[in-house]
């Protein structure tokens, strides 16, 4: 249940950052889903990390979800004092090349569609992070692509199955 709500929010974030990336939303605006996301986030992390029953496994998925959180705090960071984003750009690129081992390790272990299926998210979300760092760190001209990969990943890795998993269809 805990994968579901985390999915339901990364979804969110991920589809109006990709809607203010489009510039359909303002930068002060944004800020309040990226806090938010980033809150979720950080909760996984402790109660993952540091709650009852924390273990390896739970720890390493902590230290993952972590990118997530710091990347949406950093976000709104950035649109609060108005950088150009080139740091955020290269803490993507960091992040973009640990998705790589751990898709790798998730398609290799996975025995089921949704063991598939979160492993493949992995991938999406490297791309995803790697295009960030093109975009910030590089300023390569391609904002427009970003947007909607970023939409589209909020709602395929994020938005519809955290919903799926809240509902118990997945």
């Amino acid at each position: 249940m805990i994968l579901g709500f985390l999915l339901f929010y990364v979804g969110a974030v991920l589809f109006l950052n990709g809607l203010w990336l489009l510039g359909k939303i303002e930068d002060r605006e944004i800020v309040v889903i990226n806090v938010v996301s980033g809150l979720v986030a950080g909760g996984v992390v402790v109660q993952g990390a540091f709650g009852a029953g924390a273990d390896a496994g739970s720890i390493r998925a902590a230290a993952l979800t972590l990118m997530f959180a710091a990347t949406y705090f950093w976000v709104a960071y950035n649109r609060l004092v108005a950088v150009d984003g080139r740091g955020l750009g290269w803490f993507s690129l960091f992040v973009a090349i640990t998705t790589v081992p751990v898709f790798l390790r998730g398609i290799s272990s996975a025995g089921t569609p949704t063991e598939i299926w979160l492993a493949s998210n992995w991938l999406i979300w490297g791309v995803l992070w790697f295009m960030y760092f093109l975009l910030l760190a590089l300023g390569r001209p391609i904002l427009r692509p970003t947007a909607w990969v970023t939409l589209l990943a909020g709602i395929v890795t994020g938005w519809l199955p955290g919903f799926l998993l809240l509902d118990g269809l997945m």
